[in-house]
């Protein structure tokens, strides 16, 4: 399994396995990575030949009464877990790497954001969709995996990938559940 922590890095990689003729599926998460993450993978997997995993905290996304130097980390865990579960490529960049500067370019949500999770989270989704369009052009994937879980989230990254052309197919993976009794 690779790891790559730079935007070159992991479009050298990418374009190598694309020179094979692999299908890049993509898992894109903030890490600390629990078992639905793992089961992403898993369809990725089934949907794709060479599965790309970005483990990246994204301050964008945070509110301002949220704390992002909070947020749980642990690098070596989510790596074990990717290379156990047979990811083959670990994209974890820094901060700095994914905003090198202050993005002019911002997203604004009609609509689909203002209601649910988005309610309560002004700027939320806003800054969910720029890391999403960062990413997906960087990797380039065939397909990107979410969990059905954040339904909201599902259906703007769904609309993204329509209102922006980008030619990934997005696939809605089902909940998965800790076994703790809850339906």
């Amino acid at each position: 399994m690779l790891i790559t922590r730079t935007i070159a890095e992991t479009r050298a990689a990418i374009a190598q396995a694309r020179a094979q003729g692999r299908r890049i599926g993509f898992v894109p998460t903030m890490g600390y990575l629990h078992e639905g993450h793992l089961q992403l993978i898993d369809v990725a997997k089934e949907h794709s030949d060479f599965v790309v995993v970005s483990i990246f905290v994204n301050p964008t996304q945070f509110g301002p009464h949220e704390d992002f130097t909070a947020y749980p980390r642990d690098f070596e865990r989510d790596r074990k877990l990717c290379e156990a579960r047979g990811a083959d490529l670990i994209f974890a960049p820094e901060v700095s790497e994914m905003y090198p500067e202050r993005s002019l370019i911002t997203f604004q949500i009609e609509k689909l954001a203002d209601r649910l999770c988005g309610a309560r989270r002004p700027g939320h989704f806003n800054g969910v969709v720029l890391v999403v369009s960062k990413l997906f052009n960087i990797v380039q994937p065939d397909l990107a995996v979410f969990g059905q879980k954040d339904a909201q989230q599902l259906i703007i990254i769904k609309r993204l990938v329509h209102d922006l052309n980008f030619p990934v197919r997005i696939i809605a993976a089902p909940t998965v559940r800790e076994t703790m009794g809850w339906p």
